[in-house]
């Protein structure tokens, strides 16, 4: 371990005086010096495989590029049915604008600030590292009581379920499961989201650039997150308050647009946004820089929770050769003005539960096209229906092009469960209080693994992890400790 690692790690160990948690954290911050960002598993998956031929475990790798890990039962529980573990050994790879980080070969840079681990200026990867590292700790532990296991770790959960999807029917035995990849401390989650992605293409029509003035807008310093499990909390869009900002200039000042980028993820809601302008000789310049303003003052009255908002005026230097005409700026702004963005209907049955969202996710342009990538998300399939219905709707009265791209079911909750009856009983006796029973605005992969092995049991938990998808993601020690005293004693009690 570098020293700075071994900092963290000893800050950690001296969280639980019974040091129970050692070995997941030595496994999480192991994990933390593999890159594996989404669709980019390849190192992470051979170190699983290594990790687990020294334990002298099966392990197997389907075409898809899952692993399963299979671990025999302690003596006197060979008759007790198989019993899944599963998460994603893929992160989200987000970092701050300003910082030089390389995903593919450099290590995060932890740091333990009170009773939370952040990586510092990105994504921390405790989804779903935390849960992989708790699979891991159990492949290895030898003190545990338990019946025969199967370690699911799948691939590319973050950008489109890839491994969930391709799994085949045979792979699995078991047909109880323990998703390891929810984010609440006491609670236990039986339900999720569906959802889909589309994409919008809209041509534009670009000419010779005349000598003018380059000024570029920017919208920064905005919290972003997960666009499901966030989503509700008030947060701004950064590619709204652009588009918002640039249809407010245009009431001003003449422009023409040059290029225009924003968002990442699909699944992030967008942090950053800029687009650069022509402005012709003579123009009011100031003025310009007034309305900019005034559009910040505007965002910062909307969004309470957004205390860092920068939305500013830069002139620039870069030489412009194109730019797109009158017309077509009008056009890329009305559109991402009409797209819809956020809350699109809350849960009837389930207080505070999202029901129906989209994000607009990621706006980009090329070779003369203007592309925007949303994701949609419903528990209900009649809306979801309706969310890209919607979005393909305005792409038709735009006159532009749209794409429907994967979708994934959702899980629908069972409350008779039997394995939820055992968890229940499991965090009362062991953690001291009843759980809350909560589905998700969020895809999981139970949602595919349970369409594809029809009466698989399933329930979802893990510790708290704060901002996921962003820089400033963290994860609570306390609740990981806690985390791992219920998932032990579930292991020994099913």
């Amino acid at each position: 371990m570098s020293d700075q690692t071994d900092e963290v790690f000893h800050a950690l160990a001296n969280v639980d005086p019974l040091g129970e948690p050692v070995q997941l954290w030595n496994h999480f911050l192991n994990i933390t010096k593999i890159p594996r960002c989404s669709k980019h598993e390849d190192r992470i998956r051979e170190f699983i495989v290594k990790y687990s031929a020294s334990l002298k475990l099966r392990c197997d790798v389907d075409a898809a590029g899952n692993v399963l890990v299979k671990k025999p039962a302690t003596p006197g529980k060979e008759n007790s049915p198989v019993l899944i573990l599963q998460g994603h050994i893929d992160m989200v790879c987000e970092k701050n604008e300003e910082v030089q980080h390389d995903f593919s070969k450099d290590p995060l840079k932890l740091r333990v600030k009170g009773d939370y681990l952040y990586a510092t200026d990105t994504t921390l990867g405790a989804d779903n590292g935390i849960g992989a590292a708790a699979m891991l700790a159990i492949m290895e532990n030898t003190s545990i009581s338990h019946g025969p296991l199967e370690f699911l770790f799948t691939i590319d959960e973050e950008t489109g379920l890839t491994g969930a999807f391709q799994l085949q029917t045979e792979f699995l035995v078991g047909r109880r499961m323990l998703n390891l990849d929810t984010e609440e401390e006491g609670a236990i989650y039986v339900g999720c989201a569906g959802g889909g992605d589309s994409k919008v293409f809209l041509p534009l029509e670009s000419e010779n650039a005349v000598e003018s003035a380059g000024i570029k807008i920017n919208v920064t310093g905005l919290l972003g997150g997960h666009s499901g499990v966030d989503i509700h909390l008030g947060r701004a869009n950064s590619n709204v308050l652009l588009a918002r900002t640039l249809k407010a200039i245009s009431k001003q000042v003449d422009y023409l647009l040059v290029d225009i980028t924003g968002g990442t993820k699909r699944n992030a809601i967008p942090r950053q946004s800029s687009a650069l302008l022509l402005v012709k000789p003579g123009t009011d310049i100031s003025l310009l820089e007034q309305t900019v303003a005034n559009s910040l003052e505007g965002f910062r009255n909307e969004f309470t929770v957004e205390s860092n908002i920068i939305v500013e005026a830069i002139k620039s230097d870069i030489p412009i050769e194109r730019c797109f005409n009158a017309a077509s700026t009008k056009k890329a702004v009305d559109l991402l003005l009409s797209l819809p963005n956020g809350v699109q209907a809350m849960c009837q049955d389930i207080p505070d539960l999202v029901e129906t969202s989209t994000n607009l996710a990621i706006i980009s342009i090329h070779n003369d096209r203007l592309t925007v990538e949303l994701n949609s998300r419903s528990s209900v399939e009649s809306a979801l229906e309706w969310a890209l219905d919607h979005i393909k709707s305005i792409s038709s009265l735009s006159r532009a092009r749209f794409k429907k791209g994967g979708s994934y079911p959702g899980w629908k909750p069972d409350i008779s469960s039997s394995l939820l009856e055992t968890l229940k009983t499991t965090h009362r006796d062991v953690l001291g209080t009843i759980p809350e029973i909560k589905a998700i605005h969020a895809g999981l992969e139970t949602g595919i693994i349970g369409e594809k092995f029809p009466g698989m049991d399933m329930v979802s938990l893990g510790p708290q992890i704060e901002h996921p998808h962003s820089p400033e993601e963290r994860v609570k020690i306390s609740s990981t400790a806690d985390f791992w005293k219920l998932l032990i004693a579930a292991l020994e009690r099913l």
